[in-house]
């Protein structure tokens, strides 16, 4: 054996860095240099550790790591719950940070279902528990508060109360609402009703806005009756849907805040024996995945979703590089109608 080889002895559980220093013959010291990144070790013997440290399988302590060098080179992502539209935004998150040199943490609040004071703030408990130890930056889906003050840089997409911190993403649910009420006034309905969103969200008084501004175009009186709270969530949106369909003088049409509670309509449509959309029609908004598979496929507002998570992803890391000089900015982004088959004409 030459003096350039090594030969690693097996070792029994968890490889740790006093292993490498001994298979490869060098000192603690410099292994943790050259796993750390750091200078002072030649291009052979970094060679040398690194393979010893890929034979062996060892890993760094990302805690331990992040305290030595004041940073992970970790993004961390923060939902309520991974929910579709949680999950469309982390995929384009994710494809946005390859090779950017960050790893990617998901991270979801555990919040109970509708436990409101439990909901506010979630973010806050859950930035105290990741910043600065496990992740460099943080990207919100849906806070609740202002993460302003918060100890690493944030960028924050559809916050509840609008953009009002240093960085946000959101959709034009405005214009997005008026896109769907508008088309199935166009198919000749008249009766419209709509399942809003949580009341406490800012995209959700948007949409509604937008539902009540396109009647009034049209010279559609709005009728409260036809509006129920869905709170963006299926179990809220079946007794919404219910209500307004259990109505005498029921609504020939359902805008719904989100695609969630469009497609509970159309199933408790389903269960009273209405077709949709030959009886009902419906419309969402968001475009999940699950949108186009559904039966029947489900006319929405498509919010771009992996955009807005790749949109997150260059705000964030361009706050990381130059934390001070990163401007505050608000991407507001399209939302455009998609017309599928839970739609029609009035009959």
């Amino acid at each position: 054996m030459t003096t350039s080889e090594t030969r690693t002895a097996p070792i029994v559980g968890r490889a740790t860095i006093h292993d490498v220093a001994l298979a490869a013959g060098v000192s603690v010291s410099t292994v943790s240099k050259v796993v750390n990144g750091r200078y002072g070790v030649s291009a052979k013997t970094s060679a040398r550790v690194l393979g010893v440290v890929s034979e062996l399988g060892y890993e760094t302590s990302l805690i331990a790591s992040s305290l030595r060098r004041g940073r992970t080179n970790v993004v961390g992502v923060l939902v309520a719950e991974f929910e579709p539209f949680a999950l469309a935004l982390l995929q384009g998150i994710s494809e946005a940070l390859q090779d950017s040199g960050y790893d990617l943490l998901a991270y979801a609040g555990s919040l109970s279902g509708t436990d409101d004071a439990r909901h506010e703030g979630w973010e806050r408990r859950s930035l105290s528990r990741l910043g600065g130890t496990l992740i460099d930056g943080a990207v919100i889906v849906t806070p609740t508060v202002d993460s302003a003050t918060a100890s690493v840089p944030v960028v924050a997409i559809d916050p509840h109360t609008g953009a009002s911190g240093p960085a946000a993403i959101d959709v034009d649910s405005l214009d997005g609402a008026l896109q769907a009420t508008r088309h199935l006034i166009e198919l000749g309905h008249r009766r419209i009703g709509h399942v809003r969103g949580r009341t406490d969200l800012e995209s959700a008084r948007l949409r509604e806005e937008g539902y009540r501004r396109a009647l009034g175009e049209a010279g559609i009186v709005v009728d409260p009756a036809l509006v129920r709270d869905g709170g963006y969530r299926a179990a809220e949106a079946t007794d919404a849907a219910g209500s307004l369909l259990d109505l005498e003088d029921r609504p020939t049409a359902i805008f719904a805040a989100n695609d969630l509670s469009a497609i509970r309509t159309i199933e408790v449509a389903a269960g009273r024996g209405l077709r949709v959309p030959h009886d009902l029609s419906v419309v969402g908004f968001d475009d999940i995945p699950g949108a186009a598979s559904h039966e029947p496929p489900l006319t929405t507002i498509r919010q771009p979703l992996h955009e807005m998570g790749a949109t997150a992803v260059r705000l964030l890391l361009r706050k990381l590089d130059d934390e001070d000089d990163a401007p505050a900015e608000h991407v507001r982004l399209p939302a455009s109608l998609v017309v599928r088959g839970s739609t029609a004409r009035r009959g």
